[in-house]
């Protein structure tokens, strides 16, 4: 298994307990790193692939992890947990969801959902359009999640009039997403934060689930 790797990467896939950085530029074999590691604490260390989070950041990249694991470990990648890091934080959120006020079933806006419904608060809120266009405002409410920074939170650090603006749409805009059981591609991983935060036994029950996590 390890014959197919040069040096560096061999030196990484075998490194010990703690955590561990590869610096290295794109096509410089990063993914086969995390493959062959799984690989290598799976067949070589007799660890559990059910202990093992594998995370990437595009589903293109996901679904290429996801098939090179296969042929490294067999039918057992099925069930491991190798995705991106919103999925991840969907696959978490449908089994704690309910500790905060969701049902399992919760939808997931896209970009098109989230801007017909900050549309349709700034209608309600009488917000002229043409001064303020939604789609502006939408990507205002977008990087501001990005920050991990609450509706509440953002009005309190309010300083401007469009500031102020987009603090009450944004107020009223997680009201009705709240009130129609979703979340927003944004929210995903910010309220995975929030959960983690509020309950630190739940934090702690993943902790102990992956002993590896590797991204």
């Amino acid at each position: 298994m390890l014959d197919k790797l040069n040096p560096v990467q061999c030196e990484a896939v075998t490194h010990g307990e703690g955590p561990l950085l590869v610096l290295a530029g794109a096509g410089s074999g990063k993914t086969r790193i995390l493959t062959h590691k799984i690989a290598y604490l799976i067949k070589e260390q007799g660890i559990s692939p059910f202990e093992i989070l594998a995370i990437t950041f595009t589903n293109k990249a996901a679904k290429e992890m996801k098939e090179r694991v296969a042929n490294l470990v067999g039918s057992v990648s099925r069930a491991m947990w190798v995705s991106t890091f919103h999925s991840t934080c969907v696959r978490i959120l449908r089994q704690e969801a309910e500790r905060l006020g969701y049902n399992r079933n919760f939808v997931i806006y896209d970009a098109a959902d989230s801007l017909r419904l900050v549309t349709y608060c700034m209608r309600d809120l009488n917000i002229d359009t043409k001064r303020y266009p939604a789609k502006k405002v939408a990507g205002a409410i977008s990087n501001v999640k990005n920050e991990m920074i609450d509706a509440e939170a953002f009005a309190m650090r309010a300083t401007t009039y469009a500031e102020t603006v987009i603090a009450d749409v944004y107020k009223l805009y997680q009201e009705r997403i709240y009130k129609s059981n979703a979340f927003d591609f944004d929210d995903l991983i910010m309220v995975t934060v929030n959960l983690f935060e509020l309950f630190p036994s739940v934090l702690e029950a993943y902790q102990d689930k992956f002993k590896y996590i590797l991204v």
